[in-house]
Formats: C-alpha cells, structure tokens, sequence
C-alpha cells in the first residue's frame, strides 16, 4: 500500500471517528439535560429543593425537587422516594402520580421524584438501554428520560478498588460507591452519592418523618421482588399490608421480609436505624432488567413481556411467575400506589392521633384499568406557576 493511500485511509477513518463523536455527543447532551415536566398537585404547598437541605447539593445535578404536600391538619408525616434506581421506571411514575394527584385532609406528604437524578442522566454502558421512553397519556405522550442503577459517572469518578461503606465498614463492590440504595445514610464529606443520601438524612430528620417508603423494581431472577422489605420498626405494619393486599387487590401476592441486619447501605435498614422513621422498601418485578432477556427496548421496558424470561420461569429460573401478558407498567405502578395508601391506612389504624390521610390517589385497579398517562395533566394547560421540572 503506498504511503498516499495509507494517508487518505487515516484521514477518512479520522473524518469517521469525529462524526460518530459528534453524533453520540449530541445525543448524550440531549439526554442529561432532557427536563421532565411535573404539575404540583392540589395539596402542594411548597416544592424545596435537595440543596435546601444541604447546601453543597445546591444547583448541582443531584439537587431534585422535593414536594411537600401539608394538610395544615397535625398528623403524621409520610416521605415517599422514587428513582432511587432510574432504570425502573415504576417507581418514579408512582411518585409523580402521587405529586400530581393526592389530596392531603392530615398530616404530611414529602415527595421525591428523582431521588437520584445524576443517575437518570446516564443510561447502562454497554446494554443498549433506550435513551428515552414515552408514556400514553389522555391528551398525548409525555417523555421520561431513562436512567441506570449507578450515579452518572461523569458526576462521580473514579471509582475505588472496593467500596467500604460509612458508617459500619462492610466492604461493597466497587462501584456500589454510586448506588443510591448501598450508600445510606451518607456522609456530609463523603462521596458524590454518599452526599446526596446525607442530603435525605436531613430531610427526614428536619421534617420530622414518621414513614418513609424507598420505590423500587427488580429483575425476575432476584429472591427479593415482589414484597415489601421491613425495618423491624415497621415489620407490623409491612405484614398487615401485604396480607389484605394480597386478600383484596392484587391477583398475585405481595411479601413481606425482614430488613437484614447484617447488610449494610440499604434505605430499608439504615433509615430504620439512623432516624426515628419507620423504613420500608417497595419491589415490582420488571422483565427488562433481566439478564435472559432479549431485545432490550422500550417495549419490553413498558410491556414487560419477553418470550425469554418467560422461558426461564418454565425452568424454575425465576423467583417471580410471568405469563404471556407480562409485567405491564400499569401493573407495577399500580402496586406501588395501592400498597402506598395501605401502608398509610394500616398506619392510621395503629396510631390514632397521628394520622396522614391520603385521598384522590388511585389504587392498582383503576391505573390498571386506565393506565399511567390518564392521572397526568399536560403541562402546557396548567399554570406555569405549578409546573416544575425534573
């Protein structure tokens, strides 16, 4: 090959190689500063941000809104999180749903819909996650960016050989140091992630939380789906709940189990133990986090159904039963809200006085009948004073 053409090759493979960047660029841009519109619901009286709290978060990509939704009515005060993990989606939806609908007559409702926002900036490198998902609503689609499990690492970087979490000292894999739920309660000099959890340690312990629920989903060959993980603190109240919701809402079960002690870094047993705050962790299963799965799509993301997974449950691979009709979106966001209302109902029941009493919000029969996008008002209608952005 003469050295003319060796020349014009390295000049076309650099013209490539800059396009390709170029391209890839544009869209890792739109997607990080991609903002998600959200109205504040009736019973909102005031959107906070995380870096009110803690005010090196402030302006910074992990500085999510916090909504508070006050009765005027004293009562117990319930903080509810989703996208602790933004590669399930379930969770932030509920959450919104929650922010958009529920009419507080007692006590207080705290919301975060974003808890981890760096880590909805950034999607799973290597496993063709879509960058972005749509949800029908009554007056069009509303898009949502997707997110990973892991803090972006544009954010938090680099990573250490091994995690060794604060305050107990267990040893975690490396790159746990970015994941929302192993690095409660956080350190107020620590990393990135472990500053954005000391962030919501202030919030529960300055607005007095009494109840506090974690938002989560999980692959269908975890152990820990489709149940609610308990504090011992809240171990009555996750026992009551999953057994009438199981009695008299959900056609397959909902579990309880206990919080382990010996697991560190988790929402469930370091709020229980670091704040008076009854702690709980909610599981959906969803099929595309999967490792059997097959395409990895918005599809699977939203209709939970994969002929591979499903093949995996035929050989006893599972620890969740799915069917041909999957684990739609509308299912999953519809047991987070139910089992929400009846943690606080079984709540009520076992501290008269001290109540938190959520209306308009609606329960897995009614999302599963008209979908998520039918409790979401477009913003463009609403008055610019009520929409915020995530």
């Amino acid at each position: 090959m003469s050295s003319k053409n060796l020349i014009l090759i390295k000049i076309i493979t650099a013209v490539l190689v800059i396009i390709a960047l170029v391209i890839s660029g544009k869209a890792f841009m739109e997607h990080r500063n991609y903002k998600e519109a959200v109205i504040a619901g009736p019973s909102v009286t005031e959107v906070k941000t995380l870096g009110d709290y803690y005010d090196p978060l402030k302006d910074t990509v992990a500085d999510c809104n916090i909504y508070i939704l006050d009765s005027g009515k004293p009562g117990a005060t319930l903080f509810t999180i989703g996208g602790s993990h933004p590669e399930e989606p379930a969770a932030n939806l509920s959450a919104e749903i929650f922010a958009e609908n529920a009419v507080l007559e007692k006590g207080k409702l705290i919301i975060a819909i974003r808890a981890n926002r760096s880590a909805s900036t950034v999607t799973r490198p290597g496993d063709a996650y879509p960058q972005f998902y749509t949800i029908e609503t009554d007056w069009g689609e509303k898009k949502y960016r997707m997110g990973d499990r892991w803090t972006n690492p544009l954010d938090s970087w680099p990573d250490p050989e091994v995690y060794v979490h604060y305050p107990s000292e267990q040893m975690l894999a490396y790159m746990d140091i970015r994941n929302f739920n192993r690095t409660w309660p956080g350190k107020k000099d620590g990393s990135f992630t472990e500053q954005v959890n000391y962030a919501f340690m202030q919030i529960i312990d300055k607005e007095n939380v009494d109840l506090f629920i974690d938002y989560h989903e999980a692959e269908l060959e975890y152990p820990v789906i489709s149940t609610i993980v308990a504090h011992e603190s809240g171990r009555d109240i996750a026992a009551m709940s999953s057994m009438t919701l199981t009695d008299m809402e959900f056609e397959k079960p909902i579990s309880m189990e206990y919080s382990p002690k010996s697991l560190h870094g988790l929402s469930h047993r370091e709020v229980g133990d670091h704040s008076d705050a009854v702690s709980l962790l909610f599981e959906t299963p969803e099929p595309f986090l999967d490792r059997v799965r097959g395409v990895t799509d918005e599809k699977l993301l939203l209709e939970g159904k994969d002929p591979f997974v499903q093949r995996a449950g035929e050989f006893g691979l599972l620890y969740e039963t799915i069917d041909e009709d999957g684990w739609p979106i509308e299912v999953r966001v519809g047991r987070h809200c139910s089992s929400t209302l009846m943690v606080a109902q079984i709540w009520n029941q076992m501290n008269p006085g001290k109540e938190v009493i959520i209306k308009n919000v609606p329960k897995y029969s009614e999302i599963v009948e008209n979908g998520v996008g039918h409790y979401f008002d477009n913003p463009e209608n609403a008055n610019s004073d009520r929409v915020y952005y995530e």
